[in-house]
């Protein structure tokens, strides 16, 4: 699906935090690679992203949350990104990662009321990791290129309300 707003997306002085697992390097780096392509596309100054690496989606919650504890005093960030790609293997450890990694995210989001793009890869196998982070990336064929759009989305609704 085209973002219908895409390049009419305001992003004037907003800073972003990205959060990106080293888990899965391959898939995680294309990923990135969308979110910064979407930015620039957009006219997001490179010098308002942060980003910071953690071993894995697992991590990621706990720097969110850090963050948005950091940002309730300082106000550095409109949003941020969390990027990561859990791949079923033989054992039960993907549904206990994919399932409290995304409920954490939300849930942070939810609690410090601010945009967080979504883009933790829960898949099967890692040809479906491959066609969610391709390169070159765009809003049809990279994850990661989406959720850079819908949090500048959801920031400028929320700067609206």
């Amino acid at each position: 699906m085209i973002n219908e707003f895409e390049g009419n997306l305001n992003t004037e002085d907003i800073r972003i935090g990205i959060i990106i697992s080293k888990f899965n390097v391959p898939i995680t780096g294309n990923l990135l690679k969308g979110v910064l392509a979407a930015f620039e596309n957009n006219g997001l100054k490179e010098g308002n992203i942060d980003i910071f690496y953690v071993p894995g989606a697992f991590e990621i919650p706990v720097i969110l949350k850090t963050l948005c504890l950091k940002n309730r005093r300082m106000k550095k960030y409109d949003g941020f990104i969390t990027l990561g790609c859990v791949i079923k293997g033989e054992t039960a450890h993907f549904e206990y990662i994919c399932e409290n990694v995304s409920r954490n995210i939300n849930d942070i989001s939810c609690e410090f009321e601010i945009p967080v793009g979504f883009c933790v890869l829960t898949c099967y196998t890692a040809q479906q990791a491959f066609e969610r982070s391709l390169i070159p990336p765009d809003a049809e064929n990279n994850k990661g290129y989406e959720a850079a759009l819908s949090v500048i989305e959801m920031i400028n609704l929320m700067k609206k309300i």
